[in-house]
């Protein structure tokens, strides 16, 4: 079930970087929010409840509710960009996609892997974990808070795939079925031995005495 959170907004009529500027030297921020069948609403939010919330969910698949002044329901929206400042920690704009009961939507949702493999823990193997979020689409209410991966199995060379995912019904995953999430490799240094070992069979063998054709002298 699609966690769910509330950020208060207000509209907004004017636009441009001298505004927007301002808005921030107030403590808010500016955002849109924009969907199928929705005219684009303008809004600011407060600077610091947005960034307390966003710290606290996770952004791309947690329901948004936005309680926009005026409005006598709250609008649901993902967040789809969150545009930052290029050199400091600051939150610059907020992009919402406002959702439809019932229509499917796509987006990330938190892979987290549960346990300590068997050949990290008794082999010295490195965990490999190729995918953090999966790509999935489902409607608004069905969309998972995160899927789990158990690897307290896994030995090396070992691995889990999307065919291996609990997935809840109504949920599709964007990825084949085959698709490799996370594998346990061999221990780096025992990797490069091996490496080193297949130079060394590929390598020309150096035949001591051989005479070369450069070698050889005309008889007189």
């Amino acid at each position: 079930m699609a966690t769910q959170v509330k950020l208060k907004a207000e509209r907004r009529s004017d636009g441009g970087k001298g505004t927007a500027r301002k808005l921030r030297a107030s403590g808010k921020l500016p955002a849109v929010v924009y969907g199928a069948d929705f005219e684009t609403l303008s809004l600011t939010i407060d600077a610091h409840e947005a960034v307390q919330l966003f710290h606290s969910i996770s952004v791309d698949n947690t329901l948004i509710q936005l309680v926009v002044e005026g409005e006598s329901t709250p609008l649901p929206t993902l967040v789809r960009e969150i545009q930052t400042h290029p050199f400091r920690d600051l939150i610059l704009h907020v992009d919402f996609y406002r959702v439809q009961s019932g229509v499917t939507v796509e987006l990330e949702v938190p892979l987290h892997l549960v346990g300590t493999p068997a050949g990290v823990r008794d082999q010295g193997g490195v965990l490999d974990q190729v995918f953090h979020e999966l790509p999935v689409a489902c409607i608004p209410s069905a969309i998972p808070e995160s899927f789990e991966l158990d690897v307290s199995a896994l030995e090396i060379g070992d691995s889990l795939s999307v065919s291996d995912l609990d997935v809840p019904d109504g949920v599709e995953i964007l990825l084949d079925l085959d698709r490799t999430l996370t594998a346990v490799g061999a221990p780096t240094t025992l990797a490069s031995q091996d490496e080193d070992d297949e130079e060394d069979e590929d390598a020309e063998p150096e035949v001591i005495g051989q005479v070369t054709d450069e070698d050889e002298t005309p008889e007189s």
